[in-house]
């Protein structure tokens, strides 16, 4: 396939054509001419981009919003509301609003998709059994990593039926384990029991991690100092860390330079974080935000999630990871180009996905947006005009 008429982040504005040949790019210059029988795409234009990743999903609740409330607004309310009406999750349902979720990400220009599915007692596994449902279904148009979210607690003899889950989950084909330890009776403790966990089923590990504005209660440093300890080596990522956030700027050092040194990537959630956080500080309300500027500084890859998607937890979005990165801007204070990265190239990283975008031998997951550059992407966020994953056509813009 050959893409023509583009412009790219490093083309300083000249017009560029890129060559990819089954998942790669191999070639791009200002002028290519298209070999015989190559597909030829004109790009009229428009921004060429790699394509952009969601970090962190739910997409077992996308949609709930449309008829499960959350009358406090907080992240309890929330918890609450869902466990009142679990019963309306059923497997079916649960798919068609999942895949719903999936195709519509993908025509905003999303290939990765990092979701949580609940498993917890009462649930069981039928989330995983529907996102394992979606992740078949969409396969040719995403690659969609699941991550088994477990239920409180985890510890002691009362979390073996969470642990046992955990077993069963992975053996079903899920990816990744998490948990909340926060919520759990031990926060520190159910570190410790989910890296142990993580590491006999040698999987990563996805933790919301310390998701309050509660500065008397953190995990994080003792996270990082677990994975250190242990020489956990299949992946962490702490997500929402919103007490750090909270911290003086000493602590806030100091968790980020163990955070580093462990490897531990972190997913800052802005969206839901604005909308669930704070809402008992009516004086000086904090941000719900972790520390982003000196977890950057200490070399911590920092991504940006959109977290829910219209559920009880976030009643509205749009499924654009755009929308995350915008924030990202205004409230972790970060410039247009670095907030791209963060639902782009960090994000990538992150979450272990290859390289990509229109550089020679990068992945050719792409997308093609009708702006003139980087920072009008993120302030404008038009609907993308093409998408490609690994090569592939997956979403053109008048084509279904």
């Amino acid at each position: 396939m050959l893409i023509t008429n583009v412009i790219t982040p490093s083309s300083n504005g000249d017009v560029v054509s890129v060559r990819v040949e089954g998942e790669t790019v191999i070639e791009v210059g200002p002028v290519l001419v298209a070999a015989a029988g190559e597909a030829v795409v004109d790009g009229e234009g428009g921004l060429l981009t790699e394509s952009l990743v969601e970090t962190h999903a739910h997409l077992d609740k996308a949609y709930l919003a449309e008829f499960i409330a959350n009358p406090t607004g907080d992240l309890m309310g929330a918890i609450t509301a869902m466990i009142a009406n679990r019963h309306v999750m059923t497997v079916e349902n649960t798919i068609e609003r999942a895949e719903r979720a999936v195709r519509t990400m993908v025509r905003n220009g999303v290939t990765t998709i990092r979701t949580h599915a609940d498993v917890t007692e009462e649930n069981g596994l039928t989330s995983v059994e529907a996102l394992l449902e979606v992740r078949r279904r969409t396969s040719d148009v995403v690659d969609l990593q699941i991550v088994a979210l477990l239920g409180w607690p985890v510890t002691g003899s009362q979390g073996e039926a969470h642990r046992r889950l955990a077993r069963e989950a992975v053996g079903m084909g899920v990816d990744i384990i998490g948990g909340c330890p926060h919520l759990d009776e031990d926060a520190l403790l159910a570190n410790v029991e989910l890296i142990e966990l993580a590491g006999e089923l040698k999987v990563p590990l996805d933790l919301h991690t310390d998701e309050h504005t509660d500065p008397d209660r953190t995990s994080l440093l003792h996270l990082a100092e677990q994975v250190l300890k242990t020489g956990f080596a299949h992946g962490v990522i702490a997500s929402h860390c919103v007490s750090l956030g909270m911290q003086n700027v000493d602590v806030q050092r100091a968790t980020a330079e163990k955070l580093s040194e462990a490897g531990v990537g972190v997913v800052a959630l802005p969206q839901t974080n604005l909308f669930l956080q704070g809402r008992d500080m009516q004086s000086a309300m904090p941000r719900g935000l972790t520390a982003v500027k000196h977890l950057r500084e200490a070399g911590v890859r920092v991504a940006a999630g959109s977290d829910n998607l219209q559920d009880p937890f976030n009643p509205i979005g749009r499924g654009d990871p755009l929308d995350a990165a915008g924030l990202m801007i205004l409230v972790a204070h970060l410039l247009p180009d670095d907030a791209l990265a963060s639902v782009t190239s960090v994000a990538r990283a992150v979450v272990g996905a290859p390289v990509a975008g229109p550089v020679v031998g990068a992945v050719a997951d792409l997308m093609v947006t009708p702006v003139s550059g980087p920072r009008q992407l993120v302030a404008a966020s038009p609907p993308r005009s093409l998408v490609v994953r690994r090569g592939r056509v997956v979403h053109k813009a008048g084509r279904g």
